[in-house]
């Protein structure tokens, strides 16, 4: 999956393996990592996080089905109109 960010170039989703990130390169005044004793520290800490992320799905696919049922039976109410000026709204048309 990409992920495209504020900068328009489009990043790789995060994972545990490949998150590393060289802030210095990010630019936007962020710090640069401070050493290697900060990186071990962080890997530490945030590893667990970042394995428990990478192994999500990247779909719940029981919600997915869920809506889609409700959607069926008319529980929710769908307003494509609306959608569709809201994804105009978004991506900058009709301004």
């Amino acid at each position: 999956m990409k992920i495209v960010a504020n900068n328009g170039h489009a990043v790789d989703k995060p994972t545990a393996r490949n998150e590393q990130l060289d802030i210095a390169k990010t630019g936007g005044g962020a710090p640069a990592v401070l050493g290697t004793a900060n990186a071990g520290l962080e890997s530490r800490v945030l590893g667990p996080a970042q394995e428990a992320l990478a192994a999500l799905p990247e779909i719940d696919q029981a919600k997915v089905d869920a809506l889609r049922e409700a959607l069926a039976r008319g529980e929710i109410g769908f307003d494509a109109d609306r959608l569709a000026r809201l994804i105009q709204r978004f991506h900058g048309a009709g301004q």
